[in-house]
């Protein structure tokens, strides 16, 4: 499949539910497909207010649809059928918040949190616009956790509506993502068969491990309003450059008298207790010859994960953060800075969708994709990078 020859020709409609700032539809516009419609809340959280995130600009920036501002779980699906240009719908996209799911917030192991309940009305919208492919990316727990009966659930109900489903947890960094992110991918179709990326990457492997290095040495030398980081004060630039360089944490803090004056109270407790807790992630320095770790909504402090620069004394900038996430070096980014970089963290890694979109058009021409195809164009993922396995 020579996908270039066939980008402005293909003609296919797909239609994104919780679109945020385009993560997975950049993928699919990308591969040729027409992106009709969106619906975004831009909520930052369940107490916000619609709007909170301002991730619709940046969906609309790059991807030139402007999506509806409203709420999944009150929307009624024929809102979006009608609203359809051509009337119909190829492919739905559909990506649920994980925030209810994911084992990193402690609440879920006790509480099925009502943004779960959201995974049902991809059902509804399947039933009204009867697209043939439904994809869904979600946290690996979506699948394996306390509360995957909603994902049961859902593929009862889509297989009810005539859909055969493949549903797996896959490490990113297999296909060229240089972070560590799991995640749960899910391909439903009306198609003979369902395919998976494991199937577009077999015979194929990467000729290295992905890695912090290679990516941030292919972002473009260029002016870019997203080449910034958040400002930090004195005290936490003093803590930073305390911090070993090229994947050093705040453990080493508390190595000398000296470096434990940067600890901050939270850590003193730690390190006064022998308990140094489930965190040590927290203002670390990513280590430039692995992949970054998980890059998460909170991704624009420090203190919220590994998100510190190898040998500089800052957090990774929008753009750098985008381009560990996969996404093209030409993407631009609306709102705060921090708003940006909670876009970057809730985002599908484009990287990924793209090898969706190909999936998709697998399934409906038949012809397995090239393997200099599978690399999306402007990201940090090469044609090169693959080999044979």
């Amino acid at each position: 499949m020579a996908i270039d020859s066939k980008i402005q020709s293909y003609g296919m409609v797909a239609v994104d539910l919780f679109s945020g700032c385009g993560g997975m539809s950049a993928g699919f516009k990308a591969a040729g497909y027409s992106l009709s419609a969106a619906v975004d809340a831009e909520l930052s959280k369940p107490s916000a207010k619609p709007g909170s995130t301002g991730c619709n600009a940046t969906y609309t920036r790059n991807i030139g649809t402007q999506p509806r501002l409203a709420d999944i779980a009150t929307l009624d699906p024929l809102v979006i059928a009608e609203s359809l240009p051509s009337g119909r719908c190829d492919v739905l996209l559909a990506c649920p918040p994980c925030t209810d799911y994911t084992r990193t917030k402690p609440s879920n192991h006790l509480v099925d949190g009502s943004r779960n309940g959201l995974t049902g009305r991809v059902a509804d919208f399947a039933a009204v616009l009867a697209p043939r492919h439904i994809f869904m990316e979600n946290a690996r727990e979506f699948l394996n956790g306390r509360f995957s009966y909603h994902a049961r659930d859902l593929f009862s109900s889509l297989e009810r509506l005539g859909y055969r489903i493949e549903a797996h947890v896959h490490v990113l960094s297999r296909f060229g993502l240089p972070q560590a992110r799991e995640r749960a991918l899910v391909v439903a179709t009306k198609s003979a068969r369902p395919l998976s990326l494991d199937q577009l990457w077999d015979g194929l492997r990467l000729s290295a491990s992905p890695s912090v290095r290679t990516a941030l040495s292919r972002i473009p030398k260029a002016p870019d309003p997203d080449a910034k980081a958040p400002g930090i004060g004195e005290a936490l630039s003093a803590r930073l450059s305390a911090i070993p360089a090229d994947g050093g944490s705040w453990a080493a803090l508390c190595a000398s008298e000296d470096s434990r004056r940067h600890l901050t109270p939270s850590m003193q407790r730690r390190f006064s207790s022998g308990e140094m807790g489930s965190h040590p992630d927290a203002y670390g320095r990513m280590a430039w010859d692995r992949p970054a770790p998980t890059i998460k909504r909170e991704c624009a402090h420090p203190g919220n994960g590994r998100y510190v620069h190898p040998i500089e004394n800052r957090i990774m900038t929008i753009r750098e953060m985008a381009t560990l996430q996969g996404f093209p070096t030409t993407w631009q980014f609306e709102g705060s800075v921090t708003g940006r970089y909670r876009q970057i963290g809730d985002a599908v890694p484009p990287m990924i969708s793209w090898q969706l979109a190909l999936l998709a058009r697998w399934m409906d021409e038949g012809t397995r994709p090239a393997a200099n195809d599978i690399a999306m164009p402007g990201t940090c993922l090469r044609p090169e990078d693959l080999i044979a396995a």
